[in-house]
């Protein structure tokens, strides 16, 4: 081996040692990082047009652009957390001391049904309305028992809170400010061919801005509608529900209906013809055609994955990552079709130079 080869494998070998050492160090703040480089792709457009109005004053631009990014997501988000942990504490008091019980909501149900319908549940097994009410209790207890030591854990974490809130913001402001430059210093490092590269970074692109712009205003959109009527009916936790509709509005095929559309069942069976009426006629023409009008408007139709990657990704993303999976997963869906997408041209490359020697 020359002395060349050495060096180079030796310099590679140090490079990836000190890149998996400089990650390792800034994992416990992974999710600042990752929601500052997000936030700084998905705020880009805007902030291009801002520092074309004041062209000399980048840090000003620079700041303008944070501030938005403050008044327009992350202070909402904030507050709205806020409010939900606080909904759900009180939920689970109510269920602790037995105000609440979902269980009796299911034996109205069962109760309600008519004679073959009743019979049938009986033979599948789940007619059995003390076990049934057991379960519901206890996971709705679990349920809002998370939501309320989310709030004493937000309270005693609220140093590490405030040190990933100031993390990320200081992130996003350099991102804002140089991130023109630092994009054209990645793209030179990156060992592929520029045809390579700019689908690559293309398609990364695309799916952050596509997951927060689109999918999180869909979600939101959703979430506020569904629980605003939840508000409306007169239904106990239109917030916490609102909110878990949101969530559900993430995953294609399924979406906030899982929500909405037991309560009015719920309804209709139990004689509130009206209430149930309302609920699906607004669950189906309003809740259900934001995700049809709104997706295509706020992501474009080149932009998306089939429904089936989206839901498998997301689910998995959601399940390895938290709540940054619900990013991430799509993320890596994209890269891994993109990516296997160029496998064959790529092979046809290296093929062709053999073909002409021989």
């Amino acid at each position: 081996m020359t002395s060349s080869g050495i060096y180079y494998r030796s310099f590679i070998t140090l490079l990836i040692i000190v890149s998996v050492a400089f990650g390792w160090l800034l994992l416990p703040y992974y999710s600042a990082l990752f929601w500052g480089f997000v936030f700084a792709i998905s705020f880009t457009p805007l902030h291009r047009r801002i520092l074309a109005i004041m062209p000399r004053h980048p840090n000003t631009a620079a700041l303008s652009t944070l501030a938005l990014c403050l008044l327009v997501v992350i202070f909402p988000l904030i507050a709205l957390t806020s409010a939900l942990i606080r909904e759900g504490a009180m939920i689970y008091k109510r269920i602790e001391s037995g105000q609440l019980n979902l269980g009796l909501y299911y034996e109205r149900i069962i109760n309600a049904l008519p004679e073959s319908l009743h019979r049938l549940v009986e033979e599948l097994g789940i007619a059995d309305i003390f076990s049934i009410q057991e379960k519901l209790s206890a996971g709705a207890l679990e349920g809002s028992k998370f939501l309320a030591s989310q709030a004493v854990n937000i309270g005693q974490n609220t140093a590490g809170f405030l040190v990933s809130m100031a993390i990320m913001l200081y992130l996003l402001f350099f991102l804002l400010r140089d991130g023109a430059a630092l994009a054209k210093t990645i793209n030179l490092v990156i060992p592929l061919g520029d045809d390579h590269k700019h689908l690559l970074i293309q398609k990364f692109i695309t799916v952050v801005r596509a997951t927060v712009k689109g999918n999180l205003v869909v979600a939101a959109t959703q979430g506020a509608l569904g629980g605003f009527i939840f508000w409306v009916l007169g239904i106990e936790g239109a917030l916490l529900w609102g909110v878990i509709m949101a969530f559900l509005s993430l995953l294609p095929a399924v979406g906030s209906a899982l929500i909405w559309a037991p309560v009015a069942v719920y309804f209709m069976v139990t004689g509130n013809y009206w209430d149930g009426s309302i609920l699906i006629l607004f669950g189906v023409l309003v809740i259900g055609l934001v995700d049809n009008v709104l997706r295509p408007l706020l992501v474009g139709k080149d932009t998306k994955m089939p429904d089936y990657v989206v839901l498998i990704s997301t689910i998995g993303g959601l399940a390895t990552f938290g709540l940054n999976g619900f990013v991430i997963g799509p993320l890596l869906a994209a890269l891994f079709m993109a990516v296997w997408s160029l496998f064959p041209a790529a092979i046809k490359a290296q093929q062709t130079p053999r073909q002409t020697i021989n």
